[in-house]
């Protein structure tokens, strides 16, 4: 940069060196890194009430309280405008940083480098010197031993040439290539993607609708199981799922409805939608009162009874007074029956006998159990899966050592000449090479 340089340029420069400072990349790395571990840590994507009711009371790390996370978009780290401003930031300063510094370096290394002098060779890293009577006839032994070890050779009159690992040079412009396409995918996946919970009750079933309104998929639930420890600990959720493609044109068969089945850490991937086993609940009870027919009424949560008891208010009066509550904590019972005082009237077990409470019998048919089904649609993910392999092939390659090697024939001293230079492992270079000249001298001591 000189001093005629305008002033804008030169601004300019200066902006880009720093954009493209590997101290700069490497602190953005940290960030998201950290940003990464805060968006683990606070649970993604749910209602506002949620975290006014889990952060209010008790601020994250005694600090933020859930105004401050929904401020802080930390209710979904990962598509806030910040977390992509960082990966933005952090794909341009790859970009610079393989145009200023990778690039020149490949097309450096693809050069042929002609040194004329042994003086030049004297310079390098790694320098052996032959004393020979026939210095070109050690140049061609030379140069077959390096052909037959896979170098690459360029010969001119009295000297030659030779590199070997240069795709080596490529490893670092794929890790960045590898890492900006990954970036890209992850922020069009945030932008683009789509993510729906609900809870389904067998017999139902949910659509996912795109941008246009239009119906991708159709999910129905047949089946729901739980299955329980000994001890009646829930382990293990299965859904069992019928999958209805969208409705074709007019004139078209419909297409078949795929059954299949999903399962905690057993996920279900259908035409670019995910649907994971996430949570269970329970969805209604079937109770007969009296002599009446089977009554299917819906539950709903009481999280000040506990962490997962459900429940419902039933008058036991045709006018709706003198309630009762019933509430329960799992699909096989039992039902707890409780007056408007909180005293206990008794307990029904779900298929057993009537309870008669204040003159009316209730009996509990069944508990109907809902499945919480998350559907994820990501569009991203292949070109995240794409920047995943390109950087570890980039990284693969970048382990490779380009080796350079020059020599020259030196007729009037009787002398050969030999340099080179390694961008990595420089020790076990300086090792080989004088054990590649013995075999060269071995065999001149072997014709004389």
């Amino acid at each position: 940069m000189t001093a005629t340089t305008p002033a804008p340029t030169r601004w300019l420069l200066r902006l880009v060196g720093w954009i493209a400072d590997l101290r700069l990349a490497i602190g953005l790395l940290v960030l998201i890194a950290v940003a990464s571990g805060v968006g683990t840590a606070i649970p993604q994507q749910e209602s506002s009430d949620f975290y006014h009711q889990r952060y209010d009371s008790q601020p994250w790390l005694g600090v933020v309280d859930g105004s401050g996370l929904l401020r802080l978009q930390l209710d979904h780290v990962y598509s806030s405008t910040w977390f992509l401003a960082l990966l933005a930031w952090l794909g341009l300063a790859l970009l610079l940083c393989s145009w200023r510094r990778q690039w020149p370096a490949l097309r450096a290394s693809l050069r042929w480098i002609d040194y004329r002098s042994p003086r030049q060779l004297s310079k390098l890293s790694v320098a052996e010197t032959l004393d020979s009577g026939d210095p070109h006839a050690q140049l061609d032994r030379l140069d077959q031993q390096l052909r037959a070890r896979g170098w690459a050779v360029q010969r001119q009159n009295g000297r030659l040439a030779a590199r070997r690992g240069v795709l080596g040079r490529v490893g670092p412009l794929l890790v960045h290539a590898g890492m900006v396409v990954l970036m890209l995918g992850a922020a069009w996946g945030a932008l683009a993607g789509q993510r729906l919970e609900r809870f389904l009750a067998p017999g139902h079933e949910l659509e996912l609708l795109n941008s246009r309104g239009q119906t991708q998929l159709t999910v129905a639930l047949d089946q729901f199981a739980i299955q329980r420890d000994p001890a009646g600990r829930p382990e293990q959720f299965t859904s069992q799922l019928r999958l209805l493609p969208p409705a074709p044109a007019l004139g078209e068969p419909p297409p078949p409805a795929v059954a299949k089945s999903i399962s905690v850490n057993h996920p279900l991937r259908y035409h670019g939608i995910t649907l994971y086993q996430a949570d269970w609940s329970l969805a209604a009870v079937n109770l007969q009162l009296g002599r009446s027919p089977v009554l299917q009424l819906p539950l709903q949560p009481f999280p000040q009874l506990g962490e997962q008891v459900w429940g419902l208010v039933l008058p036991t009066r045709p006018d709706g007074s003198e309630p009762v509550l019933l509430s329960l904590s799992s699909e096989q019972g039992p039902v707890e029956v409780f007056g408007p005082d909180a005293s206990s009237l008794g307990r029904l077990v779900p298929g057993g006998s009537p309870l008669e409470v204040r003159g009316l019998p209730i009996r509990v048919e069944s508990v109907l159990p809902a499945s919480g089904i998350l559907l994820k649609r990501d569009p991203g993910v292949p070109l995240v899966y794409t920047g995943f392999a390109i950087a570890l092939v980039g990284g693969g390659l970048s382990l490779l050592a380009t080796r350079q090697l020059w020599a020259i024939a030196d007729v009037g001293q009787g002398q050969l000449h030999v340099a080179g230079l390694c961008n990595r492992n420089l020790t076990a270079f300086a090792q080989d090479l004088p054990k590649l000249l013995a075999t060269i001298s071995r065999a001149d001591d072997g014709r004389g």
